[in-house]
């Protein structure tokens, strides 16, 4: 059973991949990212705040940046258009050999109509997954212990019956704190490394 992470794992999820087709100066573009549509402001929304709403919000407090702000989460897909080859390649060995595999993500809700549509034709490795579970959904995000204790039960298998990767520290320490095994991410070589150790056919 593996259990995976998608930004960072398996998706360059990046906002710079939109924002350098809409703000062609660097400079301003990373100032746009990091005084604007910050972390802080879009993590609200991976614990299960509504897009639209804080789209409005902050276009209310930006009205020179409306259309900017209107494009992060009206073209979120444009920030998942790069998977990492190396990974989607161990995820189709995995499902070749008859590992259960589902997602686990922090991301809005907004990312569940894209993984049941667009994504799968984009990035066809991503229909592989039996289920999955985001943050912006079920209102509880990692590194809380109710998302991995909900992806269990959505999965319907044991705390140590899996094996979570995840591209963030805290993230893996708190599905080790819920009982499973996790590989902390930081490359594709370490990663296959690791799970073959763990027994899983990588």
């Amino acid at each position: 059973m593996a259990v995976f992470d998608l930004g960072g794992v398996l998706i360059d999820w990046n906002p710079r991949h939109l924002y350098r087709q809409l703000i062609p100066d660097p400079v301003e573009m990373e100032r746009f990212l990091a005084e604007v549509t910050t972390r802080e402001w879009h993590m609200v929304q991976d614990g299960g705040g509504d897009p639209g709403e804080a789209t409005r919000r902050l276009q209310a407090l930006h009205p020179d940046k409306h259309a900017l702000i209107g494009a992060f989460y009206g073209r979120f897909d444009e920030m998942c258009a790069h998977p990492f080859p190396e990974m989607a390649a161990l995820v189709e060995r995995l499902h070749a050999a008859g590992t259960p595999l589902y997602l686990l993500s922090n991301a809005p809700n907004l990312l569940d109509p894209w993984l049941r549509g667009p994504a799968r034709q984009r990035h066809p490795f991503l229909g592989l997954f039996r289920d999955y579970v985001v943050s912006g959904l079920v209102g509880h995000s990692k590194p809380d212990r109710a998302i991995y204790d909900l992806a269990c039960r959505t999965g319907g298998f044991q705390p140590d019956e899996a094996v979570f990767i995840d591209d963030v520290l805290t993230n893996v320490e708190g599905a080790r704190a819920a009982g499973m095994a996790a590989v902390h991410h930081q490359s594709a070589a370490e990663t296959v490394e690791t799970l073959r150790a763990l027994g899983l056919p990588a």
